[in-house]
């Protein structure tokens, strides 16, 4: 478990026989259409998701990542950890260092040089003990994308990846490609991980083989680390409009503990009986109205000491998160995806506890994105690290 703390996690947990367990949770592929009429929805019941084409045991097996198109890149090394895992670790000359884990595509630590000579670490991750004393990782950087077809034939959800190049200028960058493929090559995908000098971007390249349109729906989500909650501001969200929408559902997401108000500032829905059944955990109460749910953002400056969760459906590209008690600042956007989500536990937890984090991601959850028969989408988020 040392192993896995030290390349992986700020957070320890004192076990010698934990394993890794990484997964991520389908989502439904049920949705509705907003009373507002712009955001119009798939009516596909929840499938099976189709079986990938792309076996995942090579990516944990160290003897295939050791062969000749993969050993040799200076910056570049694997380490196996926990029960058939492994970490990848990209490393820049400047001190930019990013570990990821296999097969399952989670990008667990990006530590980033400063102003003052040091590195901090930007993302937050913590591993507890899960079900059968395994450990469970939270956090970090990770996808949770599903793809369908309006007629319901097709339904695949990405969780396995397989390592297919490496391009390694530790002066300047690193670039590290993965794979995934659906049952007979219908939906290509490729996650393509780049570490920059000032930054990390994490891009998928989507084609679509069918002579169906494909529908994308889910997101791409970064846990950031902050001093708290209180002393970390978004700035340049004004005007923008958003939805209150509950925390979004992944194994992956760290979650603090509900309490009697948790659900009070963001839960709220309109009282309609067809919502509840789509979704009944959203709690609506006859009191609430379409106004509970929508707003537009009225403070450029955000503080976010109070618990929210929102999807903002125009917001700018990209926005930047200032954290005061750390005196540090970075710049988060997002490619091809036209939603941005904001979460905050909220400053009632305990000042650097597991929980001193803010979740922003990048997301495809009120509008599903469409790539036309034959075509390739391109998405994802970057990370700009401002402080050098």
């Amino acid at each position: 478990m040392a192993l896995i703390t030290s390349l992986l996690l700020p957070t320890q947990f004192n076990s010698s026989s934990l394993a890794i367990t990484c997964a991520i949770n389908t989502p439904s592929h049920t949705y509705f259409k907003f009373p507002s009429g712009n955001h119009t929805f798939n009516s596909c019941k929840p499938l099976a998701a189709v079986a990938s084409s792309v076996p995942y045991q090579p990516t944990n097996n160290l003897d295939y990542l050791e062969k000749e198109e993969f050993i040799g890149h200076d910056g570049v090394t694997f380490e196996a950890v926990g029960d058939g895992s492994v970490v990848a670790k990209m490393e820049l000359k400047n001190g930019s260092v990013v570990s990821m884990l296999l097969p399952s595509g989670v990008i667990t630590s990006y530590k980033a040089p400063m102003w003052h000579g040091g590195t901090v670490e930007l993302l937050h991750t913590a591993v507890s003990e899960g079900d059968h004393g395994a450990a469970l990782i939270q956090g970090g950087i990770f996808s949770n994308f599903t793809f369908t077809t309006d007629d319901c034939q097709v339904s695949f959800s990405p969780t396995h990846w397989v390592l297919s190049k490496i391009k390694s200028h530790p002066e300047e960058s690193i670039k590290v490609e993965l794979i995934n493929k659906s049952s007979e090559d219908k939906i290509g995908i490729k996650y393509i991980v780049t570490l920059e000098e000032d930054g990390l971007q994490s891009e998928f390249e989507v084609q679509n083989s069918m002579h169906l349109p494909l529908q994308i729906t889910g997101s791409i989500l970064s846990h950031l680390t902050v001093s708290s909650p209180e002393a970390t501001y978004a700035v340049g969200l004004e005007r923008s409009n958003y939805w209150r929408r509950p925390l979004l559902e992944s194994e992956f997401i760290l979650s603090p503990p509900p309490d009697s108000n948790y659900q009070e500032g963001f839960g709220k829905i309109w009282n309609i009986p067809a919502l509840q059944q789509l979704i009944p955990h959203w709690g609506a109460t006859k009191d609430q109205n379409k106004e509970d749910m929508s707003g537009e953002e009225e403070d450029g400056y955000k503080n976010l000491r109070d618990k929210i969760s929102l999807i903002y459906t125009d917001a700018p590209r990209s926005i930047t998160v200032i954290d005061r008690g750390r005196r540090n600042s970075l710049s988060i956007g997002r490619i091809g995806l036209d939603e941005m989500y904001l979460f905050s536990p909220g400053s009632k937890v305990e000042i650097y506890s597991k929980y001193s984090y803010i979740l922003v991601g990048q997301t495809a959850i009120l509008k599903p994105i469409v790539v036309n028969p034959q075509d390739v989408w391109n998405g994802g988020q970057y990370i700009h690290n401002p402080n050098l």
